[in-house]
């Protein structure tokens, strides 16, 4: 049997290398989560197409539309 104080240094250690690499862990998906030029850049064409979308909704494009269309009906 392990003397009291050896078992203690024992884990101490394991306590010690699991800290390590919960440390480790974090840093890493740290870094992924502030990767935000990555993931817009990989999601660019969305974006580029809802803002458009966005732009058309809002300057009144789909009422406009729908006027001319109407008009050029009559």
């Amino acid at each position: 049997m392990a003397t009291p104080d050896k078992e203690i240094r024992r884990e101490l250690g394991a306590e010690r290398q699991e800290l390590t690499e919960a440390v480790t862990t974090l840093r890493t998906e740290i870094a992924s989560a502030k990767d935000i030029k990555g993931k817009l850049r990989s999601k660019l064409p969305v974006i580029v197409a809802g803002a458009a979308g966005l732009g058309f909704v809002a300057a009144g494009g789909i009422r406009r539309t729908i006027r001319l269309v109407t008009w050029r009906g009559r």
